[in-house]
């Protein structure tokens, strides 16, 4: 008896890493994943650090926006960047295993950084708001002081979430199959593969979830409903070309994160749906911290602005060193 249990207390702790099975099943096309995905993070990087440059060195820029944007393209480089390195070193290498603690950590740090950038997003809506539906006291009510306690806030929720996570973690134990079907550390593929009773565990994260993603959407869609009331009573079409212009690149922002992160987590996982999981993944993890910084470049006349200013500093610079 003592052996079975000595026996059963050895298997509980035989998982010591994971294969992240990831794009493994297209053996063919590894080399063009890298490359792709590669082309993709530095783009990613080189254009959110631009634009925070950017709002750092044009005082044109200097507004709660713009400082809100600048928060937001720092939070995205870092967002990137737990998963893209990883991802790459995988397909590039051919080894697909991450240890137990290296995917809690890659897990944690993931979780903490999407509840920032809906905190995030939120904030920004909320500013759009003000903006547009209390213009003459915008200034008064966006101070300096607000922004940087609306921003601060954010952070500090992830990092909340960043604690819940490093709390509950410690008490799965994995001892069966280790193979996540995955390309990164994600909460619903890990719990699957523990050992442990989940029943307490997913109800508080379950709640948490509500509290972080749900309750910040619903706080941004009410904001946009104000805005769209708004701008609706806005008698010349002007007026309200102009006012939609101000929100617009937000409003697509918000709607490509929450919509791909909807059916990742709220769509059931068989089917057509389950192959497409991944597919969907990309999008919110890769390709909205990539779509950022182009939406607002391209769509936003005052970036643009500052571009060029700073590339002609650049041209002027080049052209007479001294």
């Amino acid at each position: 008896m003592q052996l079975m249990e000595k026996e059963e207390g050895e298997n509980q702790t035989s998982v010591t890493e994971f294969i992240l099975l990831g794009f493994g099943d297209l053996p063919e096309l590894q080399l063009l994943l890298f490359l792709l995905f590669l082309v993709i993070y530095i783009a990613t990087v080189a254009g959110n650090i631009l634009i925070v440059a950017l709002v750092v060195a044009d005082q044109h820029l200097y507004s709660p926006m713009y400082f809100f944007l600048g928060n937001l393209s720092c939070l995205e480089t870092c967002y990137t960047s737990i998963i893209l390195p990883r991802m790459l070193a995988s397909l590039l290498t051919g080894d697909r295993t991450i240890s137990v603690e290296g995917c809690i950590t890659q897990l944690v740090l993931f979780g903490s950084l999407v509840t920032t950038e809906c905190y995030l997003l939120t904030v920004m809506s909320y500013d759009r708001y003000l903006a547009i539906c209390k213009p003459l006291h915008y200034g008064a009510l966006m101070n300096g002081r607000l922004c940087l306690q609306l921003a601060t806030g954010s952070w500090i929720s992830g990092f909340l979430a960043c604690t819940l996570f490093m709390c509950l973690m410690p008490q799965l134990i994995f001892c069966g199959p280790n193979e996540m079907d995955h390309f990164f550390c994600d909460f619903m593929p890990l719990i699957q593969l523990s050992c442990s009773d989940i029943s307490q565990i997913t109800p508080i994260i379950y709640i948490f979830s509500f509290l972080d993603i749900v309750s910040p959407f619903l706080l941004t869609l009410t904001s946009y409903m104000c805005i769209i009331v708004t701008i609706l009573q806005i008698p010349s079409t002007t007026g309200r070309q102009k006012a939609f212009s101000t929100c617009s690149s937000h409003l697509i922002v918000v709607a490509l994160f929450y919509g791909t992160i909807m059916i990742v987590y709220m769509l059931p996982k068989s089917g057509t749906l389950k192959a497409l999981n991944k597919v969907f993944s990309v999008c919110y993890t890769v390709l909205t911290p990539l779509a950022n910084p182009l939406i607002y470049s391209l769509r936003n006349r005052e970036v643009k602005e500052a571009l060029i200013n700073i590339a002609r500093r650049a041209v002027t610079l080049t052209k007479n060193p001294n």
